[in-house]
């Protein structure tokens, strides 16, 4: 059901009768609510090859790495989440047949995340579907998306992101 009426700018509208800081709340409001949107049809982009968009930037770090394999604690790092969400991750993959879970050969602490060759060909599928898609952001041009790309890079590094 779509709205006669902006909710976002109506939660503005309404906040500034009473707080202060309207441009902010407008912001992070808006971009709240398109990462809701842009994950809701990524994910469903991404069901056909029975992946999240969790699961899949899993295997694209893993496809990236130089050895197709990275420590779960590296993994952790690198996709910004909780140590028991990569545990959570990987083991779906494992199960689904495009990771293998292995040892470390010289830390016999540290398990590895391998991608496998099936791994392999779901992330080229997927990641055609996904750029066929232009990542559900297909209502911005190229300029569009490189300008918010650097819109956003200050808050990425002000809040450590690098």
């Amino acid at each position: 059901m779509t709205l006669p009426f902006d909710p976002i700018d109506e939660a503005a509208r309404q906040w500034g009768l009473r707080w202060q800081g309207v441009p902010a709340m407008h912001a992070v409001t808006s971009l709240m609510r398109v990462q809701q949107l842009v994950i809701g049809r990524l994910d469903a982009l991404l069901k056909p090859h029975g992946l999240t968009f969790a699961r899949y930037e899993a295997l694209v770090l893993l496809v990236f790495s130089s050895q197709g394999s990275l420590p779960l604690g590296k993994m952790g790092e690198r996709l910004q989440v909780h140590p028991t969400s990569v545990t959570s991750i990987i083991r779906r993959l494992v199960h689904d047949g495009l990771v293998d879970r292995t040892p470390h050969p010289e830390d016999g602490r540290t398990v590895l995340a391998v991608i496998t060759a099936a791994g392999r060909d779901v992330v080229e599928a997927a990641t055609r579907d996904l750029v066929e898609a232009d990542f559900a952001l297909g209502a911005l041009s190229v300029e569009d998306l490189t300008r918010l790309s650097e819109l956003l890079r200050p808050v990425r590094r002000d809040a450590g992101d690098y």
